[in-house]
């Protein structure tokens, strides 16, 4: 879909394109930095996107344990919009990709419901002139870290996108019979045991088929997250999210461990 920067977003992105008068910015550390310069990429600077959005509202059953298909979808369009405008960044600047990705949500005071969500990376253009976009022709995006990315590298990987999924799920309460009845003695909760398998397991399976769309091997450093956000006591989220990865060359050579000895103390 077509996205449209703002005024201030295009004036710093012109500064930062070849022939510009800016200088790169980037939320790496110097080691990060160093080795994705090793790995034959130029930081060509920080991109970032934006999305306040208002969640809306769901009613569910009291006691039944249920998807809150509304919430879920909110949760994944907000942080879709972020990242989509962070791509449409690095695109303005010719970035191959995009590295050391940053999620984040941040609940507002300006009304119910309402969230901040972004996304924050450093784009980066690949030396050697290759093609290192991904199967969708989009630049590659990816929260490792730079010696996470100098490793995938070195080992015949490339990142093809960041992929995600999410489920909004309400657990449902107990009913009196079972509170008394469990009162004084350990007892497994069912339902809730049920409910929140359930909700880890859709969320994975939506991350993996984002996964699949990119034609990707596999998915490294997933990280499964829980937030509650404002939300009731039996309303929770969980995001799964990951670097989706593909092979750049048949041979996967592991580079060898190097010893590090700590100068400190």
């Amino acid at each position: 879909m077509s996205v449209e920067l703002s005024t201030e977003a295009m004036k710093r992105l012109r500064q930062l394109q070849p022939g510009g008068r800016g200088i790169f910015t980037s939320d790496l550390s110097v080691n990060e930095f160093l080795l994705v310069r090793q790995a034959g990429f130029r930081p060509l600077g920080l991109v970032l996107g934006v999305s306040i959005y208002h969640v809306g509202t769901q009613f569910r059953r009291w006691n039944a344990n249920q998807e809150l298909d509304v919430l879920s979808q909110a949760m994944y369009h907000a942080r879709e919009l972020a990242m989509t405008r962070m791509q449409a960044e690095a695109e303005v600047l010719g970035a191959d990709g995009i590295v050391g990705v940053r999620l984040k949500v941040e609940l507002k005071e300006w009304g119910t419901h309402v969230a901040e969500f972004s996304a924050v990376g450093t784009a980066v253009k690949a030396e050697d002139g290759g093609n290192w976009r991904n199967h969708a022709g989009k630049p590659f995006t990816s929260d490792l870290s730079g010696q996470d990315f100098w490793t995938l590298l070195q080992a015949g990987y490339a990142p093809s996108g960041m992929v995600m999924g999410t489920c909004v799920y309400h657990v449902a309460h107990q009913t009196l019979g079972a509170v008394i009845g469990n009162l004084g003695r350990n007892a497994e909760l069912p339902e809730f045991t049920q409910g929140l398998y359930t909700a880890r397991e859709l969320a994975m399976e939506r991350m993996q088929a984002e996964a699949a769309a990119l034609e990707s091997e596999g998915i490294v450093g997933v990280q499964l997250l829980q937030h509650n956000h404002s939300w009731s006591g039996h309303v929770t989220e969980f995001f799964a999210v990951g670097t989706a990865v593909r092979p750049i060359r048949d041979d996967h050579t592991i580079p060898a461990p190097q010893l590090v000895l700590g100068l400190d103390s």
